[in-house]
């Protein structure tokens, strides 16, 4: 941060700016992002408090994970349930369809009976 200055005064200095920083205990911290998730482990965290602002500062060891097509859009029971019914495949393999078609109920069925017209 600044140079030669002790980290004590450096907090006293922050504190009359209005400047709160805590240090949180963290095992390690994710990141979910749409295509991946960033996970960083052993991390410092410090916890920053500004003009009614909070924010976070995070160092470690940083690594990313891609997630799958199934893992980045949120597809609920009801429409894997209307997929299912719809066509007569396993939930299995609506939600697959579902994940495939970007959560698309109508393209899902398609994909699944290569049938365009709905009942």
């Amino acid at each position: 941060m600044i140079p030669n200055i002790d980290p004590k005064t450096l907090k006293n200095m922050m504190a009359k700016m209005g400047i709160k920083s805590n240090e949180v205990s963290a095992l390690s911290v994710t990141i979910h992002c749409t295509d991946r998730d960033i996970v960083i482990e052993s991390p410092q965290v410090m916890q920053v408090e500004m003009q009614g602002n909070v924010s976070f500062q995070i160092s470690g060891r940083v690594s990313e994970k891609p997630k799958s097509p199934e893992q980045s859009i949120e597809i609920s029971e009801d429409d894997v349930k209307l997929v299912a019914d719809r066509t007569g495949a396993s939930s299995e393999a609506a939600r697959k369809a579902l994940a495939d078609a970007n959560g698309d109920i109508a393209a899902a069925i398609v994909d699944l009976t290569g049938n365009y017209s709905f009942q």
